[in-house]
């Protein structure tokens, strides 16, 4: 087994409980700690018996510019459950999503939240 990092992957969208969070949206970061067990060994190769990191970012990408979701934990999931669907290959996803901009009433840098899929 080996492990692929997908780290700070950026993508604009309208997450979050209050409104004004889905009218003017805002950037999230995205990590993707996947552990992936090759369908074949790796001395021969192929991309096909791996994960492709770019069809991986597509995958990402489409559900976090996706339809709103309040909590970046459910986020997080979705995306979790949807690359270990699209790739066999992966034994366990753990996605983390970073909110820089969350409505709290103080200074902060942003708030993470990390799922781990399957658990």
């Amino acid at each position: 087994m080996y492990v692929i990092r997908m780290k700070n992957c950026a993508f604009f969208a309208r997450h979050g409980v209050l409104d004004e969070e889905e009218t003017l949206g805002q950037r999230f970061y995205v990590d993707a700690v996947l552990t992936v067990e090759p369908s074949r060994p790796l001395t021969e190769d192929s991309i096909e018996d791996t994960v492709n990191y770019g069809v991986a970012f597509a995958v990402i990408e489409k559900i976090v510019t996706g339809h709103r979701r309040f909590l970046i934990e459910a986020l997080a999931l979705e995306v979790a459950k949807a690359l270990t669907a699209r790739f066999s290959q992966i034994r366990k996803a753990e996605i983390t999503v970073r909110k820089p901009n969350a409505p709290v009433p103080g200074v902060l840098d942003y708030v993470e939240v990390t799922v781990v899929w399957p658990e």
